[in-house]
């Protein structure tokens, strides 16, 4: 079976050994970029699977980069740097990032993170169905059963459990639940999102165990 590539772009050389050692030991193959030039060639010329991307680096920064890139591609981003702020969580995630990890990052949770992703953009293409434990998901149609019951969500009831089932076992906040469920521009209070957690449990009876609370942090779907 062909190996999934894996472009990390970051212009420190003993970062970009360091993320390349973690992920030829988990079985990827992985490029280098030094810069935004040197990695816009390398996306043209190499089948890239998902990107790893620093913001802070010199003529191209992250952002600026991302941007070029989602002009021509929709390969997964996720971004890899020291900027953990707020604003910039969300400005990552407006210009088309998929996800994004604050240094100093923990090697395992980088890993899942990036085969959750991997899962979720190759292996969903080829159905447009969700099926988990006792939940099935059905996209296009937006059904959803749990035990063959068919169950009545609302629009974000039914946003936020695929958003979830799509990423399982990773967790979020409730803030960036509302960034990637509710969109960049909502303002309301961030205990909107427990609000619809508990709705959303209740309606899915049994399988609304699968939704969990991770204490001090926010939710996860695991089955």
């Amino acid at each position: 079976m062909e190996r999934t590539t894996i472009l990390v772009v970051d212009d420190e050389e003993d970062m970009r050994f360091l993320v390349c050692m973690y992920l030829e030991n988990s079985g990827f193959s992985c490029l280098q970029a030094k810069d935004g030039e040197e990695a816009l060639a390398l996306i043209q010329q190499q089948n890239i699977d998902l990107i790893l991307l620093d913001i802070m680096m010199p003529n191209i920064d992250g952002f600026a980069l991302c941007e070029r890139i989602r002009k021509q591609s929709s390969v997964p981003i996720i971004f890899l740097t020291a900027r953990g702020d707020e604003w910039d969580k969300v400005k990552g995630f407006k210009i088309g990032g998929d996800d994004y990890i604050v240094k100093p990052f923990s090697p395992g949770e980088l890993i899942a993170r990036i085969e959750a992703i991997i899962r979720r953009t190759y292996q969903g293409r080829q159905t447009d169905g969700i099926s988990l434990g006792s939940i099935s998901i059905d996209e296009k149609g937006r059904k959803v059963t749990v035990a063959g019951e068919s169950i009545v969500l609302t629009l974000k009831e039914f946003d936020l459990l695929v958003f979830l089932a799509k990423h399982h076992g990773q967790v979020f906040s409730r803030e960036d639940l509302l960034v990637r469920v509710w969109g960049y521009d909502y303002t309301g209070n961030a205990r909107t999102v427990d609000t619809h957690i508990k709705t959303l449990r209740l309606k899915l009876k049994q399988g609304g165990s699968f939704i969990k609370t991770v204490w001090g942090i926010g939710y996860k779907f695991e089955v």
